[in-house]
């Protein structure tokens, strides 16, 4: 069974920062699409970022210049680096994991999932 382990999240004010983790599978994180969503409260789950096999990486509008997703294959651990929160990025984020190395368009395609980390920007 593939598990998939977030951490990092919490309340922060805007303005301020905040990097999630998520500890992945050697053999997925590898090479795999990796992609961080989010569910805003009262709110469908939505897409953040996601990474290609070869790092190339694509983010939401709104959040493109202030998120950083980044892996590192050596620890095995996806990032999101937020910083510049804004209220509106409240919300339950979570790792998922492609079973391609292609990123696809639609989050039905991701296969693994994390059970999700809270994060809060409120002053």
């Amino acid at each position: 069974q593939v598990r998939l382990v977030e951490s990092g999240g919490g309340t922060v004010q805007p303005g301020g920062s905040l990097r999630l983790s998520c500890v992945v599978p050697a053999n997925i994180i590898r090479s795999n699409c990796m992609a961080w969503y989010r569910q805003p409260p009262g709110k469908g789950r939505e897409y953040v970022a996601s990474i290609g096999t070869y790092d190339s990486s694509t983010y939401r509008a709104s959040v493109k210049g202030r998120f950083t997703i980044s892996r590192d294959r050596a620890e095995n651990i996806l990032y999101l680096q937020m910083s510049y929160l804004e209220p509106d990025d409240t919300a339950m984020y979570f790792c998922a994991a492609a079973k391609t190395d292609y990123c696809p368009s639609s989050q039905s395609a991701y296969l693994y999932w994390g059970q999700g980390i809270q994060v809060t920007v409120s002053s």
